[in-house]
């Protein structure tokens, strides 16, 4: 049947025209909003030990997409190692330009009916500058809380890519990622983080991002995985090999390197509660790393790197939400639990969509 699709659709060279008048239009529009940067009020209670603690705590949720590209990337068949670890990488530039120019403005500027931010609030980063905010930070510059949560939202459609991997094209991933940032990450950021949205003010806690980032990345990326279908490597029955097992060690580490600004940086002070909330995450993601490996042995299983790796990265997840709530002595059973309940009987557990297909 042949294709009624006009030409000029199908021309890949022009949708790159296409993108390049759009960043040079955004790059013309920021001169309309050229202003000089706003700084504290000399009377504000700004902290020089918080602004330090919060820009290396942004350094390190910034190292973790380079993680995310490595894990991901060791995983896969090894003709899709560079294309799988280059959605990671793309999407702290794709994402980091969409954050500027109406992200943050969507997730965290003036609330409109408590269920997504104005975009002209913040738009091309106006008014964010050295201030204070009494509601988002009290004791750190506005720019700085705003760079701080553009790495959240970078971090989670890198996040998504390991349920598209092998299956989508990536001019396809970068659409993707695009829009469902504007549609998905940014109200879901709003009505959780801000003051005035709707699950914040039904008192739903969320400390580092379980919520925002990492279910909604997981549903998204289970979404995916079920409208692509299964791998050409599965459908063909044949056997999957990691291309590069020592990469998910290092990814893994980077992981877990940088989660400690990802959930000790959410206090957004260097605090007990900073403290707290690192400890927490170093004590349940060890104990979910060990328990990993003790479990397959258990089953008789031979202990593995991806095992560990696995398990590591679960806890990392699994206190997340909860790493500044928690007490240290719960953080145990939290790294201990998740692995447990993946080894219940099917009868005692809900069944995961996921197992069932």
């Amino acid at each position: 049947m042949p294709t009624i699709t006009p030409k000029i659709i199908r021309n890949k060279r022009a949708w790159y025209i296409v993108v390049f008048v759009l960043l040079g239009a955004m790059s013309i529009a920021a001169c309309w909003v050229n202003e000089a940067p706003r700084v504290a009020d000399p009377n504000s209670n700004l902290s020089n030990a918080d602004i330090a603690w919060m820009l290396t705590s942004s350094a390190l949720v910034l190292l973790m997409t380079p993680g995310v590209a490595f894990f991901y990337g060791g995983m896969v068949g090894s003709k899709n190692v560079i294309s799988t670890m280059l959605q990671s990488f793309a999407t702290i530039g794709v994402i980091s330009v969409l954050w500027v120019v109406v992200g943050f403005s969507l997730a965290f500027g003036e609330d409109s009916h408590m269920f997504i931010g104005k975009p002209w609030t913040y738009w091309m980063f106006h008014n964010v500058g050295g201030q204070t905010n009494a509601d988002l930070s009290p004791t750190i510059p506005l720019a700085l809380y705003a760079i701080f949560q553009m790495m959240f939202a970078v971090i989670t459609p890198a996040l998504i890519s390991g349920g598209l991997a092998e299956r989508i094209r990536f001019p396809a991933f970068i659409t993707f990622i695009t829009l469902w940032s504007l549609i998905v990450y940014c109200p879901l950021a709003h009505w959780t983080w801000h003051p005035q949205g709707f699950l914040r003010v039904w008192g739903v806690l969320d400390f580092a991002g379980g919520t925002v980032v990492h279910m909604s990345s997981g549903w998204a990326a289970l979404a995916g995985a079920i409208v692509l279908g299964r791998r050409k490597v599965h459908k063909d029955k044949a056997q999957h090999v990691p291309a590069n097992v020592p990469f998910v060690i290092l990814g893994a580490s980077l992981l877990w390197f940088g989660w400690f600004g990802f959930n000790a940086g959410s206090a957004l002070t260097s605090s007990e509660l900073a403290t707290i909330a690192f400890l927490t995450t170093n004590t349940a993601t060890s104990m979910a790393s060990i328990t990993w490996i003790v479990f397959d042995a258990v089953q008789g299983k031979k202990p593995s790197a991806l095992g560990a790796c696995t398990g590591a990265v679960v806890g990392l997840v699994v206190i997340t939400p909860a790493s500044g709530y928690v007490s240290v002595q719960s953080s145990f059973f939290i790294g201990f639990l998740e692995r447990s309940y993946a080894t219940l009987p099917a009868g005692l557990k809900a069944r995961p969509l996921l197992m069932t297909r």
